[in-house]
């Protein structure tokens, strides 16, 4: 069977909804959390040489880049077909390639040619290097995108907070860029404690933050649900996280040949005005927001908030079925989804929220939800007597639903 029938068949199978492959991917530079269900035996399924898998990525169209390691298809989600019990998947960006509007919708396949944004969870039991994600204008200079990307730090995964659940984020108003510009030429000297010139946030379960590009951030150790635009361009700004050294080949990542070591690049490549901005917490913070009236949306058997809505380039919302009912939720874009609690039925399949899973083994807690089917509508049921369903939905670039205040 050829890549593009199984795409068709897995959608005509899931009446517009597939459904996909867990997605683990590794990061030397990470301990993980232990949050994100795989079995405890399987966090270095990969070997120790590769790290730890301390993320899982959802519906990625994107590769993961991890240096000369990287296996092929790493960070790449597919979608599986199965039919009499046989087996078989496609990438699901082949089936975006071949499916195109029919799965992604008319409008994002005209502007973007593909699926532009992925989500993931980022499980790490310590704080990482305050890092920085280029803009469009300087990811450009190595063939990249820029990335903005979002947090949500769910309370199902967030059992314990790590070690460090406070995030840094930005700059401290009145830093100098002489100060920033002595920390990066002392990063092979130690403890460049760019830190120092920044502000540590407390991370509360059920918030979120927005971190634009250009925005320098140590995401804390909180398990965070992670929406984003479909890149992995970075550049590690901090030599030292609690007793690990950053390699200074971070620093330079994704720097064009022509401007290794160059340190005022570096600085260049920092958005000033957003990272010293003094109402930081006001303008990034994101409280939940319901998406209709919450007495209304109870009474219809539901809640469902708007979690990730202050860019443009992805949104995200957490939707909660109550126990026993029955809803039909409409959306008028294509959607993937993670389900972090309960079981029941959306659509065509049965889902569960697996309490372990094995490195390599498929679940039934992941879909994509072609834009067809979510301007249709997605029935949802839930049969359990106690237990809500639990979705986080992950949305492309310019949702006609949100308002973006």
């Amino acid at each position: 069977m050829s890549a593009n029938s199984i795409a068709t068949k897995a959608l005509e199978q899931g009446k517009g909804i597939v459904r996909l492959v867990p997605n683990w991917v590794p990061r030397s530079f990470c301990v993980p959390g232990r949050r994100i269900k795989l079995h405890p035996d399987d966090y270095y399924a990969l070997g120790g040489e590769r790290g730890g898998l301390d993320e899982r990525w959802f519906a990625s169209t994107t590769p993961a880049d991890n240096g000369p390691l990287t296996a092929p298809n790493e960070g790449l989600s597919f979608i599986v077909f199965e039919d009499n019990g046989k087996i078989e998947q496609v990438l699901l960006k082949d089936a975006i390639d071949e499916l195109k509007g029919e799965l992604i919708g008319d409008r994002l396949w005209k502007q973007h040619q593909r699926w532009p944004m992925y989500s993931k969870f980022f499980d790490n039991k310590g704080a990482l290097p305050h890092h920085i994600h280029h803009r469009d204008k300087h990811a450009a200079l190595t063939g990249q995108l820029g990335k903005p990307e979002a947090y949500y730090f769910p309370p199902q995964a967030n059992n314990y907070g790590g070690d460090f659940p406070y995030t840094f984020f930005g700059l401290n108003p009145g830093t100098t860029k002489e100060q920033v510009r002595q920390c990066l030429a002392d990063f092979e000297k130690g403890d460049n404690k760019i830190t120092s010139l920044s502000t540590a946030y407390r991370l509360d379960v059920g918030t979120g933050w927005d971190v634009p590009p250009g925005v320098l951030h140590a995401p804390g150790s909180l398990c965070t649900y992670e929406p984003q635009k479909a890149s992995d361009v970075f550049a590690m700004y901090q030599s030292l996280t609690g007793d690990q050294v950053v390699p200074k080949e971070l620093l330079w990542k994704d720097t064009p040949e022509d401007k290794m070591g160059d340190v005022d690049h570096l600085l260049e490549v920092i958005d000033w005005d957003l990272n010293v901005d003094p109402n930081f917490a006001q303008n990034r913070f994101m409280h939940p927001r319901p998406v209709r009236p919450p007495k209304q949306m109870e009474a219809e058997g539901y809640i469902e908030n708007w979690i990730c809505y202050k860019s443009t380039a992805f949104s995200a919302k957490e939707l909660t079925v109550l126990p026993g009912k029955t809803v039909t939720i409409k959306d008028n874009a294509a959607y993937g989804f993670i389900t972090m609690q309960g079981h029941g039925r959306v659509g065509q399949w049965d889902i569960e929220t697996p309490a372990l899973i094995r490195y390599g083994r498929l679940t039934y807690d992941e879909f994509f939800v072609s834009e067809n089917a979510a301007k249709q509508g997605v029935t949802i049921t839930n049969p359990s007597k106690t237990d809500p369903i639990v979705l986080l939905k992950h949305f492309g670039p310019d949702n006609p639903d949100l308002v973006i205040e």
